[in-house]
C-alpha cells in the first residue's frame, strides 16, 4: 500500500511549451483534487522539428526536474516527446509511472473509426518517427494517413488559433487528405497538443463528418486508472479539496502567461509560475 505523503506529492505534466496545457485541463476535470506541476521547455520548443536523439535527451531532463521537485507520476504531455523518449524515460525512472498521449491517442481513434482510414496531423519528427502509424494498427488493421504540420506550434504558441491565416494553413495541411471522398479518412487524430485551439480552423477544413479525435480526455482517463491501479490517488475527497497547480517554464514567462490561458481554459497565476535552466542538468541519452 501506497503511503500518505507519496499519494499527497502532484502529479508532473511535461511538455515542449504551452500545448500540454490542453492536457493538463482534462486531467484536472477528471482528477480535481489532484495537485499538478507542469513544465513547459518554452526555451527549446519546437522539439517537432529536431531530431529524436534529441528530444529523448531534453525529455530526461525534463522530467529530472521534475522528479527533483517531488512527483508520484508523469505525464509527458507531448506526442513528439512520448514518439521519442517514452522508453527511455521508463527506463531511466522505472519506479515512477510515466505516460504519454499516443498511445490512448490511437486507442480513441480506433474506437472512433468506422472505416479504418485514419488521418494523423502531427510535427515532422512524430510523422517521420512512425509513431501513431504504429500505434493504431497493431491495435486494428487500419490504414493511416499521416501528415507534418508544424506551421501549427507556430501558430499555437503565437496565440493565433482563428482567422484567414490558420484557415489557409489549415486548408493547405487537411484538404489533399479529404480530396477524394470514395478514399478519404473518417477519422482525424490531432497529434499534437498545441492543435487543439486551432480546432475550429481544422474542422472547417476537414468537413462536418469527420470525427476529430482529441487524445487528451483519454489520456487523463488512462492516468485516473493508472493512480487507482496503484493506490496513487489523493485521499481528499471528490470536490472536498481543489487540486493546486505550479508551473516551470524554461523561458518566455510573459508569454506563457499570455498565450496559457488560451489552452488551459483557466487563469495563470503568476505568483505560481517559476522559471527554470534545464541545461544545467547533464543528463545523456
Amino acid at each position: 500500500m501506497t503511503d500518505r505523503a507519496t499519494r499527497a506529492l502532484p502529479i508532473g505534466v511535461f511538455d515542449s511549451g504551452v500545448g500540454g496545457l490542453t492536457v493538463l485541463a482534462a486531467l484536472r476535470a477528471r482528477l480535481p483534487e489532484e495537485d499538478f506541476l507542469y513544465l513547459g521547455d518554452t526555451a527549446r520548443l519546437p522539439y517537432g522539428t529536431k531530431t529524436a536523439g534529441t528530444v529523448e535527451r531534453y525529455a530526461l531532463q525534463a522530467v529530472e526536474a521534475l522528479v527533483a521537485r517531488g512527483v508520484k507520476a508523469v505525464v509527458v504531455a507531448c506526442n513528439t516527446a512520448s514518439a521519442a523518449a517514452l522508453p527511455a524515460l521508463r527506463q531511466r525512472f522505472d519506479d515512477l509511472p510515466v505516460i504519454g498521449v499516443i498511445e490512448p491517442g490511437a486507442v480513441a481513434a480506433v474506437q472512433a473509426s468506422r472505416s479504418g482510414h485514419i488521418a494523423v496531423l502531427a510535427t515532422e519528427s512524430t510523422v517521420r518517427g512512425g509513431a501513431y502509424q504504429r500505434a493504431i494498427t497493431g491495435l486494428r488493421q487500419a490504414r493511416v494517413s499521416a501528415v507534418a504540420a508544424s506551421l501549427f506550434v507556430a501558430l499555437a504558441e503565437e496565440g493565433w488559433v482563428r482567422g484567414p491565416i490558420v484557415e489557409a494553413v489549415a486548408r493547405r495541411y487537411i484538404e489533399p487528405l479529404f480530396g477524394d471522398t470514395a478514399y478519404a479518412p473518417d477519422t482525424l487524430v490531432l497529434g499534437c497538443t498545441h492543435f487543439p485551439p486551432l480546432l475550429g480552423a481544422i474542422r472547417l477544413a476537414a468537413g462536418a463528418d469527420v470525427v476529430i479525435v482529441d487524445s487528451a480526455e483519454t489520456t487523463a482517463r488512462a492516468l485516473q486508472e493508472l493512480l487507482t491501479g496503484k493506490h496513487l490517488l489523493h485521499e481528499a475527497s471528490m470536490g472536498t479539496r481543489p487540486g493546486q497547480l505550479r508551473f516551470l517554464v524554461t523561458d518566455g514567462e510573459e508569454r506563457f502567461l499570455h498565450t496559457g490561458p488560451l489552452f488551459l481554459n483557466a487563469p495563470i497565476d503568476n505568483s505560481r509560475l517559476e522559471r527554470i535552466d534545464l541545461n544545467a542538468r547533464s543528463v545523456s541519452a
